[in-house]
């Protein structure tokens, strides 16, 4: 069978660091109060001018130098992002351009943080069923411009980065030992929209708006969706979830990583983490840890691997890859 493998992984953060002193300044908050309830210490910020497709391209072009391809031989962008530059066109087709891919095509996915395990299924079925053999998926936000920085419960949580991976078509036997894509799995529940969304749109208030958050529900519903989605995403590829090597979490908590790892009965060494440097950088969040685990020599050729996030929405999704 046709498995989608990734061959190529790139991420881009701003040079701007914002600390946990910084935002002190501006809200009442401590760099004590934000690290004891996020794990966090700072986060990257966008400055004026710079763009969710700057930092898109930037990771992209990282990505497809490590793939050892060039734009030409793509034949699908998808972009996950709730902060495109525009309310339309979508981000992808100006990566598309700002690459030099002439032909294929090019589209945005919102799925809020869940966005880049949305867009693995979607490169994933697009490669299956045969209607592209190698696709370019980045996740890339400008968080920062959808914050209220006078509200400390969510004005320190978030940042901007970028992150993409460039997927082939390859030969698979069909089983839980091939490399790539084993299984995807969504959900989603728009009854929980008022936990976690944005106040404002085009159609609605003609405004970006602000994010908006009730962190106590969220936490709850993360921690048990989460493990559900694992433990069904393992069940599927006939894998038990201690066989798993390393998890990539969306990283928007560093308690919420903790949670999970408790409720799922494995170690917190395991649980990717790089909440800390970057903060929650919604769809960027799950390919900018990937990416440090492989630097940094964790994740390597043939380890089980898994994605999972959950958004706003709310949306929430695992991906289960054998790197």
């Amino acid at each position: 069978m046709i498995r989608s493998r990734i061959i190529g992984c790139g991420a881009y953060l701003p040079e701007n660091i914002v600390t946990n002193e910084d935002i002190s300044k501006r809200v009442d908050t401590s760099d004590e109060w934000i690290r004891e309830r996020t794990g966090i210490r700072e986060r990257r910020i966008a400055p004026e001018g710079v763009n969710t497709s700057h930092l898109a391209v930037e990771a992209s072009r990282r990505a497809l130098t490590d793939a050892g391809i060039d734009a030409g031989e793509l034949d699908l962008i998808v972009c996950a992002t709730t902060t495109p530059d525009e309310t339309f066109p979508a981000v992808a087709v100006t990566i598309q351009s700002r690459l030099g891919m002439v032909g294929g095509a090019a589209f945005d996915v919102q799925a809020v943080c869940s966005g880049f395990i949305y867009g693995l299924a979607i490169a994933d079925n697009f490669i299956k069923a045969d209607q592209a053999r190698t696709v370019l998926l980045v996740g890339a936000e400008t968080m920062s411009r959808l914050l209220d920085w006078t509200d400390r419960t969510t004005c320190v949580l978030f940042g901007d980065g970028a992150g993409a991976v460039v997927l082939q078509a390859h030969e698979g036997e069909g089983t839980s030992a091939d490399r790539g894509i084993l299984n995807t799995m969504l959900y989603s529940d728009g009854r929980l929209h008022d936990l976690l969304y944005v106040d404002g749109g085009p159609s609605s208030t003609r405004t970006t708006g602000y994010l908006r958050m009730k962190g106590k529900e969220v936490f709850r519903h993360a921690v048990t969706n989460l493990a559900a989605a694992i433990e069904e995403s393992a069940a599927k590829a006939g894998v038990a979830v201690a066989d798993i090597d390393w998890f990539v979490p969306h990283q928007a908590n560093q308690r919420i990583l903790d949670g999970t790892a408790r409720k799922l009965g494995v170690s917190a060494e395991r649980m990717i983490s790089t909440v800390a440097v970057h903060g929650n950088t919604s769809s960027a969040s799950v390919p900018l840890a990937a990416m440090t685990a492989i630097e940094d020599g964790r994740i390597k050729r043939g380890d089980l691997v898994l994605m999972e996030a959950m958004g706003g929405g709310f949306t929430w999704g695992a991906a289960l890859v054998r790197w």
